[in-house]
């Protein structure tokens, strides 16, 4: 099951107590279901569910409504439908509507509680919604037809605070929320604790495997500025072995140039260690620099003697 799927079945469970609240989410149904005017109502789905939990809503309103499943190639197509008559008028009577709007708007009085916002919105998600798999991106988007209607809704979110965005995608409406703090409160806000609760672990995993990858970016970069510095060294005292200028030199850049010889991959805080006793990080690193400033100095003493 995916991630959206396993998020619309979780939402489909639960179920209103309080008489307002179950006929806001019948509203949510109403405004987000393929059509909604004089004809009555249709709402198509592939999410067996939610055409269960709208009938179960409606019938608690004191309204019937059918069940229809259409074979597909592509899998069942499961309509929910309120076409009889006597049902149409009850159901215009119930949101006050007539059905002849010539444009859908939200209609506050439908909504009157905390709990009411959260069922319209959890039924608009179930008809209309999809929320992406947070293994890939953060991303939860509501589609609907009715451009009044997606204003008022990106309203509606916006005034919870879940930061909303709104645009046409193919002609249709969409309102989206994007960031991972509000797909994960969005989600809680309609019920899908389990599916939050995943995003929130997503979340944790991915600042995990960030961190992970962080760190092994630095080592790299210092690995290969440790890498570097060794070679520099290195090619100072081949220079100066060369030249035959290694054995003139103090006792202690001798034994530095030795240990470097004998040992080329090891950091410099790893050679330290070679030494008996131990030296300091920053005294090798200072015999180090004198190796290689003496090798630059002979080099351009000699470059000069060869212009002369």
């Amino acid at each position: 099951m995916s991630f959206a799927s396993s998020a619309r079945e979780e939402i489909a469970q639960r179920s209103p107590t309080k008489e307002c609240c179950v006929r806001a989410a019948a509203y949510g149904i109403a405004c987000f279901a393929k059509y909604f005017d004089a004809r009555g109502l249709v709402l198509q789905t592939e999410q067996p569910h939610t055409v269960q939990l709208a009938q179960q809503l409606f019938a608690r309103c004191g309204i019937r409504g059918e069940i229809l499943e259409k074979p597909r190639a592509s899998g069942a197509l499961y309509e929910f439908n309120i076409c009889d008559a006597e049902q149409v008028t009850r159901l215009h009577e119930l949101f006050g509507t007539t059905g002849r709007e010539t444009s859908l708007q939200i209609d506050p009085g439908l909504i009157r509680c905390q709990t009411c916002v959260s069922a319209y919105i959890a039924m608009a998600f179930l008809c209309s919604g999809t929320v992406t798999d947070p293994q890939k991106e953060y991303n939860l988007e509501f589609l609907t037809s009715r451009t009044n209607l997606a204003r008022d809704f990106e309203a509606l979110l916006a005034e919870h605070e879940f930061a909303p965005h709104r645009t046409r995608r193919n002609g249709v409406n969409l309102v989206y929320v994007k960031s991972c703090a509000n797909v994960e409160r969005i989600l809680a806000f309609m019920g899908a604790a389990q599916a939050a609760a995943q995003i929130n672990a997503q979340k944790a995993v991915k600042q995990m495997r960030n961190q992970i990858n962080r760190h092994t970016n630095c080592d790299t970069a210092n690995l290969g500025k440790t890498a570097r510095a060794n070679a520099q060294t290195l090619k100072a005292i081949r220079f100066l072995q060369e030249q035959n200028a290694l054995e003139t030199l103090p006792e202690v850049l001798q034994q530095a140039a030795a240990k470097r010889l004998e040992n080329p991959d090891l950091s410099l805080t790893a050679l330290c260690a070679c030494f008996d006793p131990p030296v300091s990080k920053s005294g090798l690193s200072h015999r180090m620099k004198k190796l290689e400033l003496l090798a630059q100095t002979m080099r351009e003493r000699m470059e000069q003697e060869e212009t002369k």
